[in-house]
């Protein structure tokens, strides 16, 4: 495999993976004076021998021809490169080929205009058909593939062919939709490379030049890419990219493969798909460091960093972003050596750590002046202005964005330019200048739209909807973040589940304002609304598609044939399962929104102020786990290995005050809207951190539980809940001859990270939750698969036709979460006994592949109810049994114990069979174990989600 010079990457970068360049921050510069910085000798000042002839300009007339010679004593290249130049006289619109060949070595060949930019360049082998965009002298540069080739070579520049015309027609179409991509012309950009890809992929171009032709419409397709990335169209860059990567395989171009892995890397990055993005990083960097290309290298290693910045992991950004930076002072790349340093700016600012960030910043700034890199020299001083508005330097933040922004109008970069005025109207805005920062959103939102870019309309109208609130105009407000709305959600089309929860989750800030607007307009139903239309949407379309009767392998169900709710629908859901609908919308840290919907329809809104002068403490914010979590966090390896559900139960009770801090805030603001009737159903609609209270427990002044008072359940959204109701209904029975009961497999081995990073445990068997299956399987009458008969390859044949399930063992929280474990979608897994080539640990993201049928499933383990908390709701075990198709589900919200636990399921079969609905039957088990074992930590920490009946 030959080595690609570290050099000839520059206009690689730019035709194939600008997206791999947005983790610097600084996007690659195709208008650098590149040769220009190597003072590279006239004609005149050559060592070797050469011979020039031209003649007459016809098709296929020679124009230039030189015979040379690359050997010691010649001009070399940063990386050691050989290299002669050659000065052509050209005239605009002229097509010729220039063509390198040498019996010694692999060629190579770049095209430099007056102004020291390398415009076009070759593969090894060099043939190259290009367009001349203006009449000038323009310097062809004759070196090698390898760096450590040399010897004798012949160059040849002819007047085009027909079809060679063609292909530099393509050729030029391609490199000027990199210029207007980077004038953010987003528009003409596209039009250009379709223009190209149409003659790449016309016969007499395939039949004519196979190999460039396919590697000219790779590029133009990667090109496709950026503009929808750019533009927020995620899925439609993906398809670009996929693309791209298709024919860099087929015709095995490996630097075409790592730019289109990066690409593909940087674009799941934007969706928060962290992992995924990292793999395709990881192939990306090994290519490159297979091909030797360091440039590209230090470019993959950015690219990490940004992920491992985004997720926090500060740590590892900075070992990233080091490495990066030694590769760039290793092969004296100074822009890869400006983005790192910036990167790491943004590192330690993130970290608190001001001044350093400051010192780094401005060593990017000056590099970027010492260059002429003025697009790097903006971002950097833009840099600088977000570094002193962290410190409060208002003013100072203020200087570095106006010289960025006369910057960016002078080089015509209209996205920065963007940015810029937006950076700006943020911080009028904390001056309290609302009207000046109105005018900066409203002259950003004006460039985003003539540029097309989709995404950023939206951020800029959230923006300016931050602004309109802040001068008192909520109706105005209304309006625009309205529109944001809009925009947003027409960018989520054609996404699969995971990645639409990601992205949903970027954008709820948007419907947090818009609630904002409403309340303060006392449009508190259009409110509820819009908090309903922010929650559980990939849950909703999960759920559709199930009960729309849709194989397993068909996309989700259309957005458009499942609306969110209404008010009407709100009301009809409330009416159809006679339930008190709560519904909490955190404000920031400002307030929390609640609506009750009565079964009858009724609606009220109440408003809690948090953390304010004269306003309620704010308990909520200290919610950063389970209300209550045992001897240790159940994520941790000791607990893992060490844990049983017998020890944890003696270990510590819930706090008193911290059930009534968080009554006093989440119920009593309500109280009077409550049922009177404790049999009557109350469906409480969290949000964010409210996942993990639990509501059951909940105490008032007189020391009396929520649950003594009123029957709970939760659910992710009101949507949801009719949707699970709704499925409930489809053909359930009520009797449980076919359960399927598991307690205490043989336990499998697991992994966990530890300070070693992923580490191999031994997960303790639980004798207990043995005790439990079997006392529930004669309860029931069925035999309950008990150590190695519960396999996991068992338990999956018998999941699709069981009508309960009731799973008593480990459950694993992080389990599959890709921020903490590395692999799969989902976090969430339940342990069973390994064999039948199963591993034994039941994913959540395996559940998701099951058509079930069952009509509850217990998941009588801890932190079952756990998971990652997102916009969608937990996504873990519950939801994904809820989209396999149970309706109702009951998970635990941390490590329960043993004793009380098999007491509290066995009651509350025995209420099942008694005729109680699954949240009456629930509530009346809870009464049983809290008469027996008073503290919550005994009771309180299962929950119902989904289907009441």
């Amino acid at each position: 495999m030959m080595k690609r010079s570290r050099w000839r990457s520059r206009l690689l970068a730019i035709t194939l993976a600008v997206a791999t360049w947005l983790w610097v921050t600084v996007p690659a510069q195709s208008t650098l004076p590149y040769y220009q910085e190597h003072n590279f000798p006239s004609q005149a000042a050559f060592s070797h021998e050469a011979r020039q002839t031209k003649q007459q300009d016809s098709d296929g007339t020679v124009l230039l021809e030189v015979e040379g010679t690359l050997e010691a004593g010649d001009q070399r290249l940063e990386d050691g490169s050989l290299y002669d130049i050659y000065p052509f006289e050209g005239e605009a619109g002229q097509s010729i080929t220039i063509r390198m060949m040498s019996d010694e070595f692999d060629t190579f060949i770049g095209v430099v205009n007056t102004a020291g930019e390398l415009i076009y360049e070759s593969a090894a082998n060099s043939n190259l058909s290009v367009f001349l965009p203006e009449t000038a002298t323009y310097q062809i540069i004759a070196t090698i593939f390898d760096d450590s080739g040399q010897g004798q070579y012949r160059l040849t520049v002819s007047a085009a062919s027909a079809s060679e015309t063609q292909l530099a027609e393509a050729n030029h179409l391609r490199q000027l939709g990199i210029q207007q991509y980077l004038t953010s012309q987003f528009q003409s950009a596209l039009q250009s490379w379709q223009q190209a890809i149409a003659i790449y992929r016309s016969s007499d171009i395939r039949e004519a030049f196979p190999e460039a032709s396919r590697q000219g419409e790779a590029a133009a397709l990667g090109n496709l890419g950026l503009v929808y990335h750019a533009s927020g169209q995620y899925q439609q860059a993906i398809d670009f990219y996929q693309q791209s990567l298709a024919i860099a395989r087929e015709i095995r171009d490996r630097q075409g493969e790592a730019n289109a892995l990066g690409n593909l890397g940087s674009t799941y990055s934007s969706l928060g798909q962290y992992q995924r993005a990292t793999d395709l990083h990881q192939q990306s960097l090994a290519i490159k460091r297979e091909i030797d290309d360091r440039r590209g290298e230090a470019t993959s290693l950015g690219n990490l960093g940004n992920i491992y910045r985004s997720l926090g992991q500060y740590e590892q950004a900075i070992a990233a972003y080091q490495q990066a930076l030694d590769i760039a002072d290793e092969i004296r790349d100074i822009d890869i050596q400006a983005a790192a340093l910036s990167n790491l700016g943004l590192v330690y600012l993130a970290l608190g750590e001001y001044q350093q960030a400051l010192d780094l910043h401005q060593q990017a700034l000056a590099i970027a002046r010492n260059t002429g890199n003025r697009q790097s020299e903006a971002y950097s001083l833009g840099h600088l202005g977000i570094a002193y508005y962290a410190l409060g330097q208002d003013q100072r933040a203020i200087d570095f964005y106006q010289q960025q922004l006369t910057i960016v109008r002078d080089i015509g970069d209209r996205q920065g330019e963007a940015s810029v005025l937006s950076y700006l109207g943020g911080v009028y805005n904390t001056l309290g200048q609302s009207q000046q920062a109105i005018e900066f959103h409203q002259q950003s939102l004006d460039i985003i739209r003539d540029i097309g870019d989709r995404q950023g309309e939206a951020m800029a109208l959230n923006s300016l909807g931050i602004s309109l609130i802040s001068t008192n105009q909520p109706a105005e407000a209304e309006i625009v973040l309205a529109q944001s709305i809009e925009i947003f959600e027409s960018l989520r089309t054609d996404l699969p589940d995971a990645q639409l929860i990601a992205l949903a989750d970027t954008q709820a800030g948007a419907y947090t304002l818009l609630e904002l607007a409403l309340t303060i307009q006392d449009k508190t139903a259009e409110a509820l609304e819009t908090t309903e239309r922010a929650r559980a949407r990939a849950f909703v379309l999960q759920l559709a598609s199930r009960l729309s009767n849709r194989e397993e392998s068909t996309p989700l169900a259309e957005p458009e044939a499942t609306p969110p709710p209404k008010i009407a629908d709100i009301q009809q859901i409330a009416r159809d399962q006679n339930a008190t609908l709560v519904t909490y919308s955190l404000i920031y840290d400002r307030a929390l929104y609640i609506w009750v919907v009565q079964p009858s329809g009724e609606i009220e809104f109440r408003s809690v102020e948090l953390g304010g002068s004269g306003s309620l403490p704010n308990p909520i914010a200290a919610i950063d786990g389970p209300v209550y979590r045992g001897n240790s966090d159940p994520s941790e390896l000791d607990t893992l290995v060490s844990e049983t559900r017998a020890g944890i139960g003696v270990v510590a009770s819930i706090p008193s005050e911290r059930l009534k801090d968080l009554h006093q805030v989440l119920i009593e603001p309500i109280a009077d809207l409550l049922p009177s009737d404790p049999d009557a159903n109350v469906v409480f609609i969290p949000q964010g951190s409210l996942f993990l209270v639990p509501f059951p427990a909940l105490q008032d002044a007189d020391d009396t539980y929520l649950i003594e008072k009123h029957t709970v359940l939760t659910a992710p959204s009101i949507q949801v809940f009719g949707l699970a109701a709704r499925e409930e209904a489809q053909g359930r029975r009520s009797e449980f001859s076919d359960a399927l009961v598991v307690g205490n497999p043989v336990m499998p081995q697991a992994w966990a990270l530890g300070d070693n990073g992923l580490e191999e445990l031994q997960l303790a068997p639980l004798p207990g939750a043995e005790a439990e299956a079997l006392a529930i399987g004669d309860f029931l009458n069925v035999s309950p698969l008990i150590g190695a008969q519960a396999t996991e390859a068992q338990i999956k044949q018998q999941f699709p036709s069981a009508q309960l399930i009731h799973l008593a063992t480990h459950g694993l929280l992080e389990y599959g979460d890709p921020q903490s474990s590395g692999v799969l979608d989902v976090p969430g897994a339940l342990a069973l006994t390994p064999g039948d080539g199963e591993d034994g640990l039941l994913t959540a993201a395996e559940i998701l592949e099951i058509d079930l049928q069952a009509e509850l499933a217990v998941l009588s383990a801890c932190d079952t109810g756990r998971g990652r908390i997102t916009g969608d709701g937990v996504v873990g075990l519950s939801r994904s049994l809820i989209t396999a198709g149970v309706p109702s589900v009951i998970v635990s919200l941390w490590a329960v114990p043993d004793a009380p636990t098999a007491a509290l399921m066995t009651e509350f079969y025995r209420q099942l069979q008694q005729g109680q609905s699954k949240a009456q039957a629930l509530r009346q088990a809870m009464l049983a174990t809290l008469n027996d074992s008073p503290e919550p930590v005994n009771w309180a920490a299962f929950t119902l989600m989904g289907a009441i009946e």
